[in-house]
């Protein structure tokens, strides 16, 4: 699968500009890591992993990343896409877990993204270049903001990849300076 066709199929089932901004992102990342962690003739299948992560979730919320199995399966997907994007619902909607080293990072960052992201837009210069550690940290502290960001699900993912929660953090902010985010 190219990069065209995952975006196609993912603008077929999300329209939301945060959604699709939020599979951009996680795209990113998950090419960032594929480079830095030694996978780096993969870094476009890693790519879309992240760029269809949550293709279901927009339209089927309830039945996120079971629906998206599905869809994918018709339109001829992969199945090593297939279960990559299914395993980041492991223990909370699907029982896919996590196995390959991306699995894992996909499942680490993708709500730690949006937990970032969410701190970039409270900061005076609206940008993840001058993000400190201790900025992500005092809110991730603060369960009222970004409530929606899982910290189990975050700490979970560090755990998986063997990773202390900061390592987790500030790896995930220097994949997030490396685009125009």
């Amino acid at each position: 699968m190219t990069r065209d066709e995952a975006w196609k199929l993912l603008t077929e089932y999300n329209k939301e500009e945060f959604h699709l901004e939020h599979a951009q992102i996680v795209e990113q990342t998950m090419m960032y890591f594929a480079e830095k962690l030694g996978y780096g003739d993969e870094k476009e299948f890693w790519g879309i992993v992240g760029l269809l992560h949550d293709l279901d979730f927009e339209m089927y919320p309830e039945q996120h990343c079971i629906k998206g199995q599905e869809i994918m399966r018709e339109a001829g997907v992969d199945e090593r896409i297939i279960h990559a994007t299914a395993s980041h619902g492991y223990a909370i909607t699907v029982d896919i877990k996590p196995e390959h080293e991306m699995e894992k990072v996909l499942y680490a960052v993708d709500e730690l993204t949006g937990l970032i992201g969410a701190v970039v837009l409270m900061r005076p210069s609206k940008s993840v270049q001058d993000l400190e550690l201790k900025s992500v940290k005092k809110k991730y502290k603060s369960k009222g903001f970004a409530a929606g960001c899982s910290r189990e699900v975050i700490e979970h993912g560090a755990q998986m990849l063997g990773w202390t929660l900061d390592e987790l953090i500030i790896r995930t902010i220097d994949a997030m300076r490396t685009f125009r985010y």
